[in-house]
């Protein structure tokens, strides 16, 4: 599939990179990643980034505005996305070939291609993977590319913490390390938290209700969120923080928003991505997503939770 994929991209003149809507660094590592390796690679060749940027993430790539005319003849590849409609500009019909690049299981095997490999600690691991495989057929990394992809790596791995840590993603990691980038100023982009987030932080961890079987919720309505100036993309970036609670199996973050209340979810053992399949989401084995649209849904997902600590 790989093979199938490099050689795609030597077809076609004009390639555009997509990622998932809510982007994480993985979906901007992975997705800018690719294109600063191709546009290392083949000079002569028209690389885009598309997508609804994330300004908390501007760190790590600014990203391209073009016409829907240039979708025409073009080579579309999606990075970090599971499933069709999480997919961050929907003109990606519009071009002429279609590539799925992502870790996530594939339940939703959309696109002409698809590279899934749900044993990667991350896509941005992929994509390195990628280079390596080629990089004797040409292609080339960058300073760069290498700062995106070691941001991928480290931000879907909690900073090498999580279970999908492996052998390869601790030697990719070490051999990213040696391009010319500052891993302190990239740790202190991706890790420093404004004084209302950490001030939410404090109220989470003083408010978390443990629940039957080691499950346990955070719930964060509007009025919490305004109280504390916090956004909900803001308040997200925080549902890690159960993990070292001792007697804690899984947990879930209720965050509301101005459609729907985001489900998120994550676990030590119990696998949660079969409960945010029934709630309009999915994920991995031990982080996963979902949303609901009424708080009357919120015991449901709190019973799939308990029953999956239980078993």
């Amino acid at each position: 599939m790989k093979e199938q994929i490099l050689e795609a991209i030597e077809n076609y003149e004009t390639i555009i990179i997509h990622r998932h809507v809510r982007p994480d660094p993985d979906a901007y590592g992975s997705q800018g990643g690719l294109a600063e390796i191709l546009e290392a690679s083949y000079p002569e060749k028209t690389i885009y980034t598309v997508g609804e940027e994330e300004p908390s993430l501007h760190y790590l790539r600014r990203l391209d505005s073009i016409s829907d005319d240039t979708f025409k003849g073009a080579l579309v590849i999606v990075c970090d996305t599971a499933n069709a409609e999480r997919i961050c500009d929907d003109r990606y019909g519009l071009g002429e070939q279609l590539v799925k690049i992502d870790h996530h299981p594939n339940e939703d095997p959309y696109g002409d291609l698809q590279w899934v490999d749900t044993s990667a600690s991350s896509t941005s691991e992929m994509i390195y993977e990628f280079y390596l495989t080629f990089k004797d057929k040409g292609l080339k990394m960058s300073d760069e590319a290498a700062r995106l992809l070691y941001a991928g790596i480290v931000g879907d791995t909690g900073r090498f913490l999580y279970p999908s840590t492996t052998n390869k993603t601790f030697a990719y990691a070490g051999e990213l390390i040696h391009y010319n980038f500052s891993r302190t100023e990239l740790y202190d982009r991706m890790y420093e938290l404004a004084p209302n987030v950490v001030k939410l932080n404090g109220y989470i961890l003083q408010n978390f209700e443990l629940l039957e079987n080691g499950a346990a919720k955070v719930v964060m309505k509007q009025e919490l969120l305004d109280q504390y100036s916090v956004k909900p993309s803001e308040a997200s970036l925080l549902v890690s923080e159960l993990g070292n609670v001792r007697g804690i199996k899984a947990w879930v973050f209720f965050i509301e928003e101005e459609d729907q209340i985001r489900v998120r979810l994550r676990s030590k053992g119990p696998v949660i991505n079969t409960i945010a399949r029934n709630y309009n989401g999915g994920g991995h084995p031990l982080a996963a997503g979902a949303s609901i649209y009424s708080w009357d849904d919120v015991d449901r997902v709190l019973d799939d939770l308990i029953n999956a600590c239980k078993e």
